[in-house]
């Protein structure tokens, strides 16, 4: 009786699951840290895609060692538009995160795929990303994807791109107190958590806005596991 060997699906589970645990505790955020890195980024960047949807400026995106971000903005937009702005961040990446879940569905998609969130992080280097840490950082990604898009085999491909999904998508549950906070320390200096800010744009306390983005965020999670798992069950024999 033969061992079943893991399939990509099976490391698609195992890693969503390790990452949500291990983001809890100090020793697994060490472990994690350019993960942390990357929830960072694509946290700030669902802030500037927010804004640049209601018709706002999308200005800098700032990184720090902490693993804080700050994105700046401005333009002049409603209440309504600043609670979208604010929630851009916490909800975004989960979206982004279960678009590229579902996509990887067809394998010879993935390194199309890689190419074109390189090619996003490459472009948002160049246009708002401020500071030498943080174009280190996101210009080192984008080059990471490249090069697995143009010299790792379909399978890798296909893992890699579900890995950086899987990322996109718990990149709120690095620090769930956060969501239940109202503000939180950014490259130093206290500031109101994106919670409070959608509270002060529309109206109902932090703590509801924060549970309803996570809520929101794991069910968007959930979706995208199933579907990129529904698309690479065995064939049947």
């Amino acid at each position: 009786m033969s061992a079943r060997r893991l399939e990509p699906r099976h490391y698609l589970v195992l890693f969503a699951v390790l990452t949500v645990i291990l983001w809890q505790f100090p020793l697994g955020q060490t472990l994690l840290y350019p993960f942390t890195l990357l929830a960072t980024y694509a946290h700030e960047m669902g802030h500037g895609t927010a804004a640049l949807l209601m018709g706002a400026s999308f200005d800098s995106l700032r990184m720090f060692p902490d693993g804080s971000g700050v994105a700046q903005w401005h333009g002049d937009v409603g209440r309504l538009a600043r609670g979208f702005i604010a929630a851009g961040g916490l909800v975004g990446p989960s979206v982004a995160g279960a678009t590229v879940l579902m996509l990887t569905r067809r394998a010879r998609v993935a390194p199309f795929l890689l190419y074109a969130l390189g090619g996003l992080m490459a472009l948002s280097a160049v246009v708002v990303a401020r500071g030498p840490f943080t174009l280190g950082f996101v210009l080192a990604v984008a080059a990471i994807l490249f090069a697995v898009a143009w010299k790792a085999p379909r399978t890798g491909a296909v893992m890699a791109a579900q890995l950086v999904g899987v990322q996109l998508c718990l990149a709120v549950f690095r620090d769930v107190s956060y969501m239940f906070t109202e503000g939180g320390m950014v490259g130093g200096t206290l500031q109101r958590s994106d919670s409070a800010a959608i509270a002060d744009a529309l109206f109902l306390p932090y703590w509801f806005w924060g549970a309803l983005t996570a809520v929101f965020s794991f069910a968007v999670l959930a979706l995208g596991l199933w579907v990129a798992l529904r698309g690479h069950r065995r064939p049947a024999p």
